[in-house]
């Protein structure tokens, strides 16, 4: 695999600042992995926060950018940071090259022989560490003109495997050094209209869950993360979805809660058993689930809205219409964009456009509504904070930097050559955004 260019940063004065940034930076080192690390790509507690990274309020082609590389082929996939790492997934055309390797909007038709790729990429440089062609085959099925990819499902990782997920082309678990420790192959989906594929599956402990959606034997099914071996399986009642489900803690257990237009279900993480359910949100369900403080917030927003915020000291059994649902919301959420959960507040995108309104998490109470985000109109990445700041990237390449909080401040808008689905990875003073064709290491000096 060739990457196109590195573009190293500029440095001039650095000496002067290394002994003030020293410090710092073995302040950030000695937080615990998994807190500092993006090992998923909605950060460390999936709810698109990172308490420990500080990256850049603005950047540009020629700002701010310690590295950039080409990708080939296409891919939806967030990157995942561990360690001195970038991990990425990406599907390449065999035998295609140019502009439509790169086709943003509509993939390349007819659908050639693809391989599916996990690179590992360092961190430092952006020269790939190791390369993997987890396997290289035909798609079974075409995907939605707006994603043009066969690689949206992000990797997972712990810093002791890579989790890999292609879907209907597969799952492969890598150790850190890029050596397959095993395979599975759940089989091939049917997805209406072909509107292609897109859950990540989630990691906790030695459980890794995957919810599979579609229109021929939906399930959700606990693998063992080290030998990939079964653990529990239960059919779920639903046709296609999205959503990558998210694990809590409550009482002592860990429950698995998962999106759906049927039904809202939480599965107890060792069983598999239901623990408590409700009626579904809507068609199409996308966003994945965001929990923290007792509350898990579950949206969707395709051919109708819906929101329900959920008390998990309440919730046993069916709580349709009880109160165990603390607030719930039937306008204005979003279709693809995940929530953000910063610090008891919720961001919501209405649909896929930047109209953005936030709300006290624990009792729906909105701070702002309706905010139009100007510079990015178009949104399918799902935002993310870190330091006090709220991260929009958009389709035509702006990033809109905004304060957390409950009053809307911009303070940056920023803009690159490259166009954006994929959600960011924040990690120390970076941020790793994936576009259409480059993956940026975005970082002050």
């Amino acid at each position: 695999m060739r990457i196109a260019k590195t573009v190293p940063f500029g440095l001039p004065g650095l000496a002067l600042g290394v002994v003030m940034f020293v410090p710092v930076m073995l302040l950030v080192a000695q937080q615990p992995p998994a807190e500092r690390f993006w090992g998923q790509w909605r950060g460390p507690h999936m709810t698109g926060v990172s308490s420990t990274a500080n990256p850049p309020v603005e950047w540009s082609e020629t700002k701010n950018i310690r590295w950039k590389v080409e990708i080939p082929g296409r891919g939806t996939a967030s990157p995942v940071v561990w360690g001195d790492r970038v991990y990425l997934l990406t599907a390449v055309p065999v035998g295609v090259t140019g502009a439509a390797a790169h086709d943003a909007r509509g993939g390349v038709q007819p659908r050639p022989v693809h391989r599916f790729v996990v690179l590992a990429i360092d961190r430092r440089d952006g020269k790939i560490v190791w390369e993997r062609t987890a396997r290289e085959e035909r798609p079974h099925m075409a995907t939605h003109e707006s994603n043009g990819t066969w690689a949206s499902s992000s990797a997972v990782t712990d810093g002791q495997h890579i989790i890999a997920f292609f879907e209907s082309r597969g799952l492969y678990a890598y150790d850190m050094d890029g050596k397959l420790v095993w395979e599975k192959d759940l089989g091939d989906k049917v997805i209406r209209n072909e509107f292609g594929e897109g859950a990540t599956p989630a990691l906790h402990g030695n459980h890794l869950v995957i919810v599979w959606d579609n229109l021929q034997g939906s399930f959700i099914v606990a693998l063992d993360k080290r030998t990939g071996a079964e653990l529990w399986r239960v059919s779920r009642d639903e046709v296609d979805s999205w959503a990558t489900p998210v694990v809590v803690e409550h009482a002592g257990r860990a429950q698995v809660v998962t999106n759906g237009m049927n039904r809202l279900r939480s599965y107890d993480l060792e069983t598999g058993k239901i623990v408590w359910e409700s009626a579904g949100t809507t068609m199409n369900a996308i966003p994945s689930p965001v929990a923290a403080d007792g509350t898990v917030i579950v949206t969707a927003g395709f051919r109708g809205n819906d929101l329900k915020a959920i008390r998990l000291a309440d919730a046993r059994g069916d709580i349709t219409g009880t109160n165990a649902i603390a607030w719930s919301l039937n306008r204005d959420t979003p279709y693809v964009p995940s929530p953000l959960l910063y610090d008891g507040i919720l961001y919501l995108l209405k649909t896929n456009s930047g109209i953005l309104t936030t709300y006290d998490a624990k009792t729906g109470k909105p701070h702002y509504s309706l905010q139009r985000l100007a510079p990015v109109p178009n949104v399918f990445a799902s935002p993310v904070g870190a330091s006090g700041r709220v991260y929009l990237p958009g389709r035509e390449g702006a990033t809109l930097v905004i304060r957390h909080g409950p009053a809307y401040e911009v303070l940056a808008t920023n803009r690159l050559d490259d166009g954006f689905d994929a959600s960011p990875a924040l990690v120390d003073n970076e941020m790793y955004l994936r576009g259409y064709r480059y993956l940026y290491c975005i970082a002050t000096p």
